[in-house]
Parts: structure tokens; C-alpha cells; sequence
């Protein structure tokens, strides 16, 4: 993973140069869209054209591209790196809540979460870990109760799961 790192690092830093955190929308969609396996693999054959490629990611995107997008796009286009879009993206919101001073965070949980909570739970959480944090909640039904906020590399897990697994471990010792 390095090497897809290294390959979006240059791309990342100059689309933030170019169009600042505005671009965050429309890249985070067109990540979404690299993920495809049937895009990458008409994008990947040999017989398509960079312009065919361009106008069926332009064509499903929910809203339209602004021009520093669309120069941006035909240039991954162009330089066959679609496989990097959703590594350029990462990078490009690191860049983004560096200069913010913001972390991005996952919340896992087995339920649905309402805004009310989310915010609730969004003032606990940065409080804890000092920071402020972009959240992201994501369903994760095998944790049974409770939720697993995941802040980079530090995790806080105050999940049923986790407790079971804890309790399983003190009563086999």
C-alpha cells in the first residue's frame, strides 16, 4: 500500500493547493465511484478511451463537477491512476482536517444512531480524546450493544462484545 500512498500524495497536496477543502465533496463521490470493479475494468482496458472514461464517472455523479474537478479527474484519467482516487481522497481529508486542526473518527455501532445522539455523543468524545473530531457512523450489528469509536490509531471499545471477550478471558485464566 505504500506505493498507491506515494502515488497519491503529489495528487493530494495539489488539488488542495489548487481548490482547498471545497473539493472535499465532489472527491470523496469520485473515490466512491473508483471502487467500482466493473469501472476500473473499462477503465483498465485497453481499447477505451481516457474521454469515455471521464464522461461515464462525469455522468454518475449525483451533482455536477466544478472545472478544477474536472481538469482534476482527466488528469488521474490520463496518468492511469483511478486506483488511487480513493487513496488521493484519503489523503486530501488529512490534509483538510490538518488545517482545520479536526481528526477524522468512526463510530461503530450495532443500532442506528440519531443526530441527537450523534451530537450528544460528538461533545463526549472530544472532550476524551482532546480533539475535535469528524464523525462517521457505521452499523456493526456483531457488536450487540454499545458503540467502538476507532480516532486513528487509538481505540476506545465500550461495546457488549468487548465485555463478553473480557469476561471470557478473566473466567479462562
Amino acid at each position: 500500500m505504500a506505493e498507491i500512498a506515494t502515488i497519491a500524495r503529489p495528487y493530494a497536496e495539489a488539488l488542495f493547493k489548487a481548490a482547498g477543502s471545497d473539493a472535499a465533496a465532489w472527491l470523496d463521490e469520485l473515490a466512491a465511484l473508483a471502487v467500482n470493479e466493473q469501472l476500473r475494468q473499462f477503465a483498465d482496458n485497453p481499447k477505451t478511451l481516457p474521454d469515455q472514461v471521464f464522461s461515464l464517472m462525469t455522468g454518475l455523479l449525483k451533482g455536477g463537477l466544478p472545472d478544477k474537478g474536472q481538469n482534476f479527474l482527466r488528469t488521474v484519467i490520463e496518468n492511469g491512476r483511478l486506483a488511487a482516487l480513493p487513496e488521493i481522497a484519503a489523503q486530501f481529508r488529512a490534509l483538510k482536517n490538518a488545517q482545520q486542526g479536526a481528526f477524522d473518527a468512526v463510530v461503530y455501532s450495532a443500532f442506528e444512531v440519531d443526530s441527537a445522539a450523534l451530537a450528544d455523543l460528538s461533545g463526549v468524545l472530544e472532550k476524551r480524546f482532546g480533539r475535535k473530531l469528524n464523525l462517521q457512523v457505521e452499523l456493526q450489528p456483531d457488536l450487540i450493544g454499545g458503540i467502538r469509536v476507532v480516532v486513528g490509531d487509538e481505540v476506545l471499545d465500550t461495546s457488549v462484545k468487548a465485555r463478553l471477550e473480557q469476561m471470557k478471558i478473566a473466567l479462562t485464566a
